[in-house]
């Protein structure tokens, strides 16, 4: 509460407030209070006398307020609603995740596919020909244009230098997943070259490091898109275990980014290896069985 002491008068009696008023008048103290509450009084703030009201010390009044920030609560100020997010856990690879159900503050319910049911590294559907990455569950929200896929693969040692992991950067584990990552019967270089990162960044959990990367990666134009700069618009999370990398990816279209990218950051932040139990099955095992 703000507390200016200025010159005005008692009150004015109801009755004499639409009436003409002298212009000279006797000014006494008094203190007129403001507040930021949002039940504001439903009397005036001025007081003014039985004779009339001081025109200068209601200048005054006006003069001070003008120049003070009155601390009002806005009615579109309210703190944004979280996403809601449900949680997929697959017990054949060991890993989980968080993905959102509904954006409540951008009054958008997604509407989920699961299009890979989660299955062992041996069966899943290879990324590129060498057959090295495979997605080993997927889904996907046609609608909004979203992709939530988990895959697994092999270091590229041609981009890893080392066998120790301490010592990968999170630039180097990108190109590493982004080298193999491709349809089409090219050179990693190649294929690397058909994506861009943007930014990387790794953290340790629970002792071992998490590895995230943001990167664009190159469309062709569709019936329903037929802008020459289509992109997907990609976040990931990779960690190592048993010799191989566990890479979530999440992506939109770049043109949705500002809408959809902060919850997908959420989805890809809160991907975690789990303990293995009996259901896991180790990518390296039983390499030719494919059901």
């Amino acid at each position: 509460m703000v507390l200016l002491s200025l010159q005005t008068l008692p009150l004015l009696p109801n009755t004499h407030r639409n009436q003409v008023l002298p212009r000279k008048c006797r000014a006494q103290e008094r203190i007129v209070s403001f507040s930021s509450s949002s039940s504001m009084p439903q009397k005036p703030y001025l007081s003014l006398s039985s004779n009339g009201f001081c025109r200068r010390g209601v200048l005054i009044l006006l003069g001070l307020t003008s120049s003070l920030p009155l601390m009002l609560p806005s009615p579109g100020c309210h703190a944004e609603e979280e996403p809601k997010m449900a949680s997929v856990v697959d017990e054949i690879n060991a890993y989980t995740y968080m993905y959102p159900l509904e954006l409540p503050s951008e009054k958008v319910v997604l509407k989920w596919v699961e299009s890979r049911k989660p299955e062992r590294y041996s069966s899943a559907a290879p990324l590129s020909p060498d057959a090295r990455l495979r997605i080993v569950s997927e889904r996907v929200d046609i609608i909004d244009n979203l992709i939530l896929s988990v895959s697994i693969g092999p270091p590229n040692f041609q981009i890893l230098k080392s066998m120790d992991k301490s010592t990968w950067t999170a630039k180097d584990v990108a190109d590493s997943v982004l080298a193999d990552k491709s349809a089409l019967r090219v050179t990693s270089t190649q294929r690397k070259a058909e994506s861009s990162v943007l930014d990387t960044h790794s953290d340790a959990i629970d002792g071992e490091p998490y590895w995230y990367y943001e990167y664009l990666v190159r469309k062709s134009p569709t019936k329903s898109a037929q802008e020459s700069n289509l992109y997907r618009h990609y976040v990931a999370s990779t960690v190592e275990r048993d010799g191989f990398l566990y890479t979530l990816n999440a992506s939109t279209l770049s043109k949705q980014w500002d809408q959809m990218g902060p919850v997908l950051e959420k989805t890809v932040a809160s991907f975690r290896l789990l303990p293995s139990t009996d259901s896991y099955v180790p990518p390296y095992k039983d390499p030719w069985r494919f059901w």
